[in-house]
């Protein structure tokens, strides 16, 4: 583990404590905005439009699903707010077509198989299979990894899956004590904290959702005695002693959910006060973002709105959207639905290179799928989507057997080098290995499963909603006599504008079926049985057909997708564009190079073949006129998320922009401010969904002239050439001479050179000169991370210089100093060389580096 709108449709009323919307983009040509804005919470029942012809009479459009009955699932009890949308028991919808192939290639990849590559998973001494709680292993990563397996496993009825997965629930089952605590005890620590054994609530907040899963398919009653148990001994502790340090308190919201889901099971009161007790130690996401971790933020954004449950105070409500809100305002001014955080997000790092973990991809879908059942506000299953189709996808190769740790809108080369401080996390962090990426490597495997359970919900009046669209089926419940209902749901979305939904039914049933209107969909159109209504369905709203459905019933939604290009007017004028939920990517051939891995689980690099520095040649009136859609061929291997294999293309006119390159690390340079010159010939250029694409521009720079455009500026060069006796591979030679001045010794935003995991060492540190030159003084700027790492300033160093083929001591008038803070300065006897030599005493115990050199 590692330390992760649209427009005004309604209403300007807004609660106390909303924001106003956010000026995030400018819509431009043909666009439908969309993105980070406020809009009402309260759950108000917009007028039904009611028209003459029979199909549109049962049609009514809505801003929520409303009041009614849902009698037939675990809805909230009083006194918790009645649900807008109840979800449906895991299992009740399974995948079909290309949702069906991303979990089977995840039961055949790297995450179905992570059993025989992760060394957390190793059964033997495991201490989440210990009756007593002793062993190893016994932090997040099992039940992380089984929280995507046991779902994999259910929705594709796989005995396999099903078999291992069950071996880790009864572990689990039997590891609970006479005094209610389940899981590791003895041996549970874990990384970036200092909790050990039963301190830790996080990972079993993890199991707690594995758990209800198993429940949910096999209704075992063990679950509700355990969870019944555990919360028992929960509710016992001091709150001197509950939930104790970071990501206890930061992911709170977790048992919070649990333990509403297990009161409106049992019924049990006394599980409210313990609510309240989780929501008073809980990090308070109520109030602000008050931490810039990316999974965190995914997490955390929907705790203040499962407690409003409770509360019944609108601010809690509203918080969750403010938090939403003010992180993408802040950092998520880009396309992809997801922010800048890599691992947390930083203050003047708010570009489209800027990466999220695919750990916090995965979570940010399920909290807005939760929201969407809490809220009933269909604009959380828009924000899903674009997390599932635009970002997700692109975090795996395409066969799902290898993941990174980080993904950007615009990253045209993935590999192994590590890219801080650009990217905050170092390390190889880009790099595809089914081996590495610990805590993304377990958790990513839960997105598809959850997004899968979430695409319906039971809906007030006994009926159904289908909030986002994939192919697929649910069988539920409806009516006030509780018949099942089969709906097969047929589609291509997001790919393709058509969903159908063909119903099979015993006897003829009334029941109201809610069909979301995309936020960024205009015209939008219903048939019945190939009656079409005449209803206006305005986007970001609810339909809602309420008859008497009989067996063959057929619907058909149909949502236009136009193109639509959407300029970033916040965030230096890029522009991205869009058809539909999709965002599109330029198409850059990807050359994958083996790195490391084993032959079964091969890890993989992955360069550009093809040119990425393009900016976009908009239309001058509309911009999305120079902008061409074309349907392709759908992959016989029902996999569209692959660069080779997109069924959906844009062709556009584009400039190649040269002075835009890849720095010394393999990390793009970031975007200037649009628009922006380019001589280059204007050409076509072919898009991809951004999904399909490992290799990514997202975010284009336009091309204009006059006097507001921009000439892109020329890379920043090393002064000198630097060599040294040891460089730490996370860091780069090149920092010593870059020419970035620190704000002092402790700078982590700035790149820099190390030797660690030298420790106490003599070292060196040559500058070469593209010719001899005259040289009378050096200053060293030195690396000092006391109080966060083990680098120091050195012991001792002093300087020598090149004559001929012999290094010379120079002549120095002072000290060679090593303070902090500043640069260190000695003047030297001039001479004439072409190269320096600095030799480094390095103090006991301790590392050292340098952030800025100067020659004069």
């Amino acid at each position: 583990m590692s330390e992760s709108s649209r427009s005004s449709r309604r209403s300007s009323a807004r609660p106390a404590g909303c924001a106003p919307p956010i000026p995030s983009r400018r819509a431009v040509g043909s666009l439908q905005r969309r993105g980070p804005a406020m809009h009402r919470v309260p759950l108000v029942l917009a007028a039904a439009l009611v028209f003459a012809a029979p199909a549109a009479a049962e049609i009514a459009v809505l801003d929520r699903p409303g009041p009614g009955p849902v009698a037939h699932y675990a809805a909230n009890r009083a006194p918790l707010q009645p649900n807008a949308l109840v979800e449906l028991p895991f299992g009740a919808v399974k995948p079909a077509g290309w949702l069906k192939r991303q979990l089977e290639l995840q039961a055949g990849g790297f995450h179905g198989r992570l059993a025989e590559i992760s060394p957390f998973l190793r059964k033997e001494k495991n201490a989440w299979l210990s009756k007593d709680g002793s062993g190893d292993h016994g932090w997040e990563e099992p039940p992380y990894w089984l929280k995507g397996f046991i779902g994999c496993a259910y929705l594709l009825e796989n005995p396999r899956l099903i078999e291992e997965a069950h071996v880790w629930i009864e572990g689990a089952l039997a590891s609970q004590q006479a005094d209610g605590w389940f899981g590791p005890d003895k041996g549970r620590t874990g990384v970036a904290t200092d909790l050990k054994g039963r301190d830790d609530l996080w990972p079993n907040m993890i199991m707690l959702f594995c758990l209800q899963t198993y429940h949910d398919r096999t209704g075992d009653p063990r679950v509700l005695d355990l969870m019944t148990r555990y919360f028992r001994y929960l509710a016992g502790l001091p709150e001197e002693q509950f939930l104790l340090g970071y990501w206890p308190s930061m992911r709170g919201g977790d048992q919070l959910y649990s333990i509403f889901w297990l009161y409106n099971r049992t019924g049990g009161e006394w599980l409210l006060d313990l609510a309240r007790k989780t929501h008073r130690k809980t990090a308070r996401w109520d109030q602000d973002v008050i931490n810039w971790h990316n999974v965190n933020i995914a997490q955390g954004v929907r705790e203040p709105a499962t407690f409003w449950l409770l509360s019944k105070e609108e601010s809690h409500l509203a918080a969750t959207e403010r938090v939403w809100s003010k992180v993408r305002a802040m950092y998520g001014q880009v396309p992809g639905g997801m922010f800048g955080a890599d691992e947390n997000a930083r203050p003047g790092y708010t570009g489209p290179r800027q990466a999220v973990e695919t750990c916090g991809m995965a979570e940010e879908m399920l909290s807005d799928a939760i929201l969407a059942a809490i809220t009933g506000d269909p604009v959380w299953a828009d924000r899903c989507e674009a997390v599932a189709f635009n970002s997700y996808p692109a975090s795996m190769t395409a066969d799902l057997k290898a993941l990174r740790y980080l993904t950007a809108p615009n990253q045209p080369q993935s590999d192994r080098v590590s890219k801080s401080p650009g990217i905050q996390n170092g390390g190889d962090m880009y790099h595809f290995n089914p081996h590495s990426h610990r805590c993304c490597q377990h958790n990513a495997g839960h997105a598809w499963p959850y997004f899968t359970a979430h695409l319906w919900y039971a809906a007030p009046g006994n009926g159904l909603a289908a909030l986002m669209y994939a192919p697929g089926e649910v069988r539920a419940k409806v009516g006030d006599g509780g018949a099942e209902v089969r709906i097969v749901e047929s589609t291509r979305y997001p790919f393709e504008e058509r969903v159908e939904f063909a119903l099979s039914l015993q006897v003829p049933v009334r029941f109201p079926l809610l069909l979301r209107v995309p936020g960024w969909c205009d015209g939008a159109r219903i048939s019945i049985n190939g009656e079409a209504a005449k209803t206006p369905l305005p986007a970001g709203r609810l339909a809602r057909i309420d008859r008497t459905w009989s067996d063959g019933d057929t619907v058909v939604l149909t949502l236009p997708m136009k193109v639509r290009v959407t300029v970033w007017t916040q965030n230096r004028g890029f522009a991205s564009v869009d058809r539909g939920p999709l965002t599109y990517s330029l198409r850059i051939t990807e050359d994958y190079k083996r790195h490391g891995g084993t032959d079964a689980w091969p890890a993989y690099d992955v360069f550009p073949a093809s040119p990425w520095n393009y900016g976009l040649v908009l239309g001058a009136e509309d911009p999305a006129s120079a902008i061409a859609f074309r349907a392709g061929t759908w992959p016989a291997d029902d996999q569209p998320f692959a660069a080779d294999a997109a069924p959906v293309t844009l062709t556009a006119r584009a400039k190649r922009i040269p002075g835009w390159t890849l720095d010394r690390k393999g990390l793009v340079q970031e975007v200037v401010q649009s628009p922006v010159r380019s001589a280059e010939p204007e050409e076509s250029v072919t898009l991809i969904p951004m999904g399909a694409a490992r290799l990514r521009i997202s975010a284009f720079p336009v091309i204009g002239d006059g006097p507001g455009a921009t000439e892109w500026p020329e890379a920043a060069k090393p002064a000198f050439r630097v060599a040294a006796s040891h460089c730490f591979e996370g860091d780069t030679t090149d920092a010593v001479a870059d020419g970035l001045l620190p704000k002092s010794s402790s700078d982590h935003d700035l790149p820099r050179f190390t030797w660690w995991d030298h420790k106490g060492t003599s070292e060196w540190v040559e500058l070469a000169f593209p010719a001899a030159r005259k040289v009378s003084s050096v200053e060293v700027y030195w690396f000092d991370d006391t109080g966060r790492g083990q680098c120091r300033v050195p012991a001792s160093w002093t300087l020598r210089y090149k004559d001929g083929g012999a290094w010379k001591p120079a002549a120095a008038f002072g000290a060679f100093g090593v303070q902090k803070d500043g640069f260190n300065a000695v003047a030297i006897e001039p001479v004439v060389t072409d190269a320096l030599r600095l030799e480094v005493r390095l103090q006991p115990g301790f590392s050292g580096g340098i952030l800025e050199a100067r020659v004069r």
